[in-house]
């Protein structure tokens, strides 16, 4: 099995000695873990569905999103978030709270998803219009970035799980073996970390799970990226290649902060334990109200 350098999450093998476990490494799922409960503000009339929030006429999800596997009698079930979606299956996209978010997705894999929940994928603007708070902040809620408020800042679980491999990971056997998103502590449940809301109500959309979104990397995006005023560490980027925001547990703001944060390394078909999603679709007109 060749080794792929290049599909190195962001800053994998450059940060993972720099951070010490923050929790045991234990099999099983994790349990919410108790945190600051910020009260959420009163929901405004929305002309979105229950599981989403409305930002400028686009209704996004409140939760990344897992799957539900379409089943030849008609019936759905729930998807292992540990596992990778299989060829030939109809997956579709789901959100809630307490409900582990699909890992290990590629985003040609996360869109279909989408498109079967009769939604699609965010837009990059869409995204972080919906992250920002009151759409001028870095971060889904006021002030600057607060240790501890989103799922962030973790070590890196490969050369924890796998030290024998001396930071040589491997796509399929390492970054893709379902024991990561297995390991307890690190993964949360959706909507366990109450502080990582956005007025509106939309969770974790920084950390916990790198978000797909549907922009394809141009030469303009990257130049962009590179006068944006945001500082950022160096990564590859080809035009072709697809986009992920947001960050994931083991983020430490290496390609930007919060909301700010893409990659732009990866093509369409990439996948691994980091990459998850949540869809997006454009508003109903909304009634008007009883008098």
């Amino acid at each position: 099995m060749s080794e792929r350098p290049d599909d190195t999450p962001p800053d994998v093998r450059a940060s993972t000695a720099l951070h010490a476990p923050t929790s045991s490494v234990t099999d099983g799922a994790e349990a919410p873990r108790p945190h600051a409960t910020a009260t959420a503000a009163p929901e405004a009339r929305s002309a979105c569905p229950s599981d989403m929030v409305e930002v400028d006429e686009v209704c996004i999800d409140r939760f990344e999103a897992h799957l539900l596997e379409d089943l030849p009698d008609g019936q759905s079930r729930l998807f292992p978030h540990y596992q990778r979606p299989r060829a030939g299956v109809r997956y579709r996209a789901a959100n809630g709270r307490a409900v582990f978010p699909q890992s290990y997705i590629s985003r040609t894999e996360a869109a279909a998803a989408c498109d079967a929940a009769d939604k699609r994928l965010c837009t990059r603007t869409e995204w972080q219009r919906a992250c920002r708070h009151r759409r001028t902040g870095v971060f889904p809620y006021a002030g600057s970035g607060r240790p501890g408020a989103c799922n962030t800042g973790k070590a890196h679980l490969l050369p924890i799980l796998f030290p024998e491999q001396g930071y040589r990971f491997r796509y399929d056997e390492h970054f893709n073996n379902p024991a990561l998103s297995q390991t307890r502590g690190f993964l949360a449940p959706a909507g366990a970390f109450d502080q990582c809301a956005t007025d509106l109500g939309a969770y974790d959309m920084v950390g916990n799970l790198h978000e797909w979104v549907s922009d394809t990397v141009t030469s303009a995006l990257i130049a962009s990226l590179e006068t944006d005023g945001v500082r950022r560490q160096w990564q590859p980027g080809s035009p072709g290649n697809a986009v992920f925001v947001g960050g994931f547990y083991s983020t430490q703001n290496e390609h930007g902060p919060g909301c700010a944060f893409i990659t732009v390394a990866h093509e369409s078909s990439y996948h691994d334990y980091s990459t998850g999603f949540r869809c997006c679709k454009t508003s109903r007109p909304l009634a008007p109200a009883a008098p």
